[in-house]
């Protein structure tokens, strides 16, 4: 199970150009992903004051961008709570399974692009704080 301090920025190479830059992300590339990616997903058009998340994972890693715009990630593994702030298309969060994330404050257009280790499975998920508290042996 994580912990907050396993939440890691992870920076991403990028080639510059005249017309535009680019960032490369491969599977099996250990340097930059910490796991293989089977799944991505984007979140956007967030209405204003609107969070999204709010759940944790018990297998499933996640590694977090912001593709445009800014927003918050709030990170909490029952013992403790960080702030994260993510506003770089180059920079990603990296959250391991066992912590209760949430993405809030999204500027206007923002897109939260999320590169997930496993397919999607209901089972998977922790939706209930409660039941967060009991899985981390708080409760």
């Amino acid at each position: 199970m994580g912990t907050i301090s396993d939440c890691k920025y992870l920076n991403f190479s990028k080639i510059k150009n005249r017309a535009g830059n680019i960032t490369i992300l491969e599977n099996g590339d250990g340097r930059v992903l910490p796991f293989d990616v089977k799944r991505v997903f984007y979140l956007f058009d967030i209405p204003s004051g609107q969070s999204r998340g709010a759940h944790a994972h018990m297998e499933c890693h996640q590694l977090l961008i912001a593709a445009s715009g800014s927003f918050e990630v709030h990170l909490n593994d029952s013992k403790g709570e960080k702030v994260v702030y993510l506003n770089r298309p180059d920079m990603g969060l990296y959250v391991p399974p066992g912590i209760w994330a949430s993405e809030r404050g999204f500027s206007s257009g923002s897109i939260c692009l999320v590169l997930a280790s496993h397919l999607y499975d209901e089972r998977d998920y922790i939706r209930e704080y409660g039941e967060f508290l009991i899985y981390c042996g708080n409760e």
